[in-house]
Parts: structure tokens; sequence; C-alpha cells
């Protein structure tokens, strides 16, 4: 007699996931299961999911670094496991983010002796980076305020509207008034000469940015520290500089070496660089250079002993991965000085390749400029019937992912579309690009005018003012009878 047994619910040793109970459920959302799952179940379903997200590499909204090759890879897997903040466990590793901190300040001309180290820290990234760097300004302007006898409660920051939200996230947090220079159209980032004219007795830095998130373009921080100097010795203040290189800090030194931007100016106190930029590394590594000692409080050094030994750290978080700073080295040996030029031109010629492919649509009005980090930002040369924000929508059937967005006051009636060209995106990339923007523009000429424009064009010409709800309904019916339409006029061919 042959004795067969049925394989419960829980032994699926002999299914395929697909064929397991795993599948016909919901995963959970809110609460954590009460019972264990397989690992391959696990894997395959969260790994499905996944699917629905957008390809990095075809994620032209972020600067982010989305490609490393495989052997650094391999690096990044081997040391996943190690905790960065475990010096006295971990020393090398230790060494390697030191060497990077070298490296970096003399990329960015710290006047440092042949055997003195520079002074600086990795982060998880430029927001980090620029939360610390504000701090110091904050502690130093604080205890010369308070050996003058003057008051130290209302400090400020003049920075261009055009800045990252990480500055305003500062500000808040930590209690600085954010005073913002306005953009204007054909204008998009900070004017020095306005900026300085802002400053006051309470100003504990101008921050000037190197490659504005919205355009590219490089602030002009020679000019903003020659007037800060005149204005200084006019009143008696000291007020400094940082600039915040997220984007253009690995760019200008390798494509503008004669750009006076860094610690050549005297101003400059302090850089901020995001390594997950274009230093080429992936997402999670930042770094703050200052020009020296005395630029860092001693005060927000923290000494800890509880690892093995005495360690310094100055940071926000603890605990973090040590991944990304050996990843950085990598990068920083493996490319040199050469690779990192090589790369920086192949991204600045594609992203002229692009530019041309885009002027000679006709259609756009180019808003970045040649000069800065490699970024086509672009809009509508005639927005009334469709306008950037649909191109950026239509171009998702095709795999793009490219924003659109508004520009900041004075500017928020320009609305552009914008394309960041990194390490891995090619010449074959940017012309299938603009191909695809063509068939996108095709379409959109094929057409009616956007519902909303109509509206709003009817409320101008006098007409009532209909209610949200109002609005929804004549939407869909206008979009249900033009569909409907479509079809009857496709079986009249048919």
């Amino acid at each position: 007699m042959v004795l067969s047994k049925t394989a419960s619910q829980s032994d699926v040793s002999v299914h395929s996931t697909f064929a397991s109970r795993y599948v016909r459920d919901s995963l959970p959302r809110f609460k954590m299961p009460e019972n264990s799952i397989p690992k391959e179940a696990a894997y395959q379903i969260i790994n499905d999911e996944l699917m629905l997200d957008g390809n990095p590499r075809l994620n032209l909204a972020s600067f982010v670094t989305t490609w490393m090759e495989p052997e650094c890879d391999k690096l990044i897997m081997d040391a996943i496991n190690k905790n960065y903040v475990d010096m006295d466990e971990y020393p090398v590793t230790t060494e390697l983010q030191n060497r990077c901190v070298n490296m970096i300040a003399h990329l960015f001309n710290a006047p440092l002796g042949d055997k003195e180290t520079a002074v600086g820290v990795g982060t998880v990234g430029s927001s980090e980076a620029i939360m610390l760097a504000g701090l110091a300004f904050k502690r130093k302007w604080q205890n010369k305020r308070k050996a003058e006898g003057k008051p130290y409660d209302k400090p400020n920051i003049v920075t261009g509207a055009n800045v990252q939200v990480c500055w305003e996230k500062f500000a808040r947090y930590f209690e600085v008034e954010l005073k913002e220079v306005k953009l204007r159209e054909g204008y998009y980032v900070m004017d020095p000469v306005k900026a300085v004219e802002m400053v006051d007795e309470n100003t504990i830095c101008v921050a000037a940015i190197l490659g504005s998130t919205l355009n590219g373009e490089f602030e002009d921080v020679k000019l903003l520290n020659d007037l800060l100097v005149e204005k200084n010795k006019e009143t008696g203040w000291d007020t400094p500089i940082h600039v915040d290189a997220a984007s253009g800090g690995f760019i200008a030194p390798f494509l503008y070496p004669e750009l006076e931007w860094d610690f050549r100016l005297p101003l400059v106190k302090s850089i901020n660089v995001s390594g997950h930029k274009y230093g080429l590394v992936y997402a999670g590594i930042g770094w703050v250079i200052w020009r020296n000692k005395e630029d860092l409080p001693e005060e927000l050094i923290f000494h800890i002993n509880y690892l093995g030994a005495d360690q310094p750290t100055f940071t926000l978080n603890f605990s973090k991965g040590s991944s990304q700073v050996i990843a950085q080295y990598y990068q920083l040996i493996r490319l040199g000085y050469e690779g990192y030029r090589n790369v920086m031109e192949n991204c600045h010629e594609n992203a002229m390749v692009l530019k041309e492919g885009l002027e000679k649509t006709g259609r756009f009005n180019i808003v970045s400029k040649d000069d800065g980090v490699p970024l086509v930002a672009f809009s509508l040369k005639d927005n009334k019937r469709h306008d950037e924000f649909e191109i950026s929508e239509y171009l998702r059937r095709f795999g793009w992912i490219v924003p659109a967005y508004t520009m900041p006051a004075d500017a928020q009636h320009i609305t552009v579309l914008r394309v960041v060209i990194r390490e891995d995106f090619s010449r074959t990339l940017a012309e299938r690009l603009v191909l695809d923007i063509t068939k996108v523009l095709h379409e959109l000429d094929t057409l009616p005018a956007k519902v909303s424009a109509k509206l709003a064009m009817a409320e101008e010409n006098g007409h009532v003012k209909k209610t949200e709800i109002e609005t929804q309904r004549e939407i869909a019916a206008f979009w249900k009878k033009y569909v409907a339409e479509r079809k009857t006029n496709k079986n009249k061919i048919c």
C-alpha cells in the first residue's frame, strides 16, 4: 500500500512561489503579520511590487548617481554591515574618510600646509552638511555677539529664493531668519548686489549656490565676495560666505578650473558638496569642508569613548553605513583628476546635444545656461493650448521621468521642464529623448486645448465662476464626449 501525504498550507517546499497561497493574500500595510512567510515568497512579492517604480536610469529629475562600476558595487556590498561610527573597530574606514576630506579640501583650494590636515566630515548628504555648516556660523556669530555684549537672539542668513529646501529646514529647525533675494524673469539666481544690500549685523553668513537646482546656473561667488569685503570694511562686520556646491562642487574644478568660487576667496569659510551627485556615488554621502579649524567652534564637537577609544564627532545623526564613504574613496582614486574631467566633459557635451535638439523643434525657450551644471531647463514658447506639465505626463509613457515645475518668487509665472545629464546618460539617450519629445508635441497638437485653459478663458470673458465640483463635472463631460467622438470617427473609417 502506497501512503501519500498532502502538503499543508505552511509546507511550501514543493511549491513555486506563484503556486503558493502567499500570492493570493494581500500584503500587510499597517500592522506586522502574525505569521512568518518563506524568504523566497517575501523576496518575490516585494520585488514584483517594486517593478512599478520608475527606472532610475531614466529618472531625469534627479541629480543623484544611478550607476557605478561592478567593482565598486562589490566593495559597497562587502561593507554593508559596517557601522561608520565605530571608528575604533573600523579604523581603516575612518582613515578612508579622512583621505576623502583632504582630497576634496585640496580640490577646493583650501589653504593647507604640506602636512596640515583638512577640517571636514562626511555626512549622509548635503542637507546634513548644510545643517552643520549653518550651526557653525550661528555659534561663531553668537559667541562674538556675547563677547561684545550685544543681542544674539535674531540671527539671519541671506540667500536667493532659488535655494534648496534644506536651507528652509535649517532656518526653521534652528530658529534662523531666512532672508531671500527674489528672482525675476530671465534671472533665476541670487543677485549678489541685492544680497549684500540685505546683509545686516545679525547676518551669520550669505549662502551662495554653485549650481542652482532650478537651471544649473552658477552664482557669481567672486562678485559676492568682493562686494561683501567692501561692506565689511565700511561697517566693521565680518560677514562670511558659505558655498552650497551640492551639485557644482565636483564640476567646476574639472570644467572651469579658473573660476574663483572656493577657498581662493577670503570670505568663503565653508563649502558643502554632494558625493552622491557629481561625486559619482550612490545616494547617501555628502561632505562639508571648513577653511580652517577656527571656523568650526570647538564646543560643537563631541567626544565619546564608549566604543573603545576617544572619538570626536560632529554630525546630526550617529550610526550610518560605511559603504558610501568607501565608494567615494574608490571613485577618487579610480578616476583621478583625468577621469572626473572626462566624465564631466561627456555630461556637458551630451547636454549640448539635447539643447540643440530641443532648439531645432522651434517650440522651446532654453532657460538653463551653457556653463554650469550639465542640465537643460526649457519652457514652451507657447503654452496656451498645452503646457509643460502635460509634456511631462506624456513622456512617462516612454519611460522618461522629466519634471515640470514653476519658478520661485518673483518668477512663479514661469514653468519649466528640466533634464539632468548624469554620467550614465549617453548621447544615444539624448537623441532618443528629443525624438520622444517631438512625438509628444505632435500628439498634443492633435488634441483639443487643455480644459483648464478653456474654462479660464471663459471666466475671463465674463462667465460666472463655477464651483470646484461643477468644474470637475464639466471636465469629465468634455472628455467623455471627446472620447466618444473619436470612437465614432474610427468606426466610420473602418
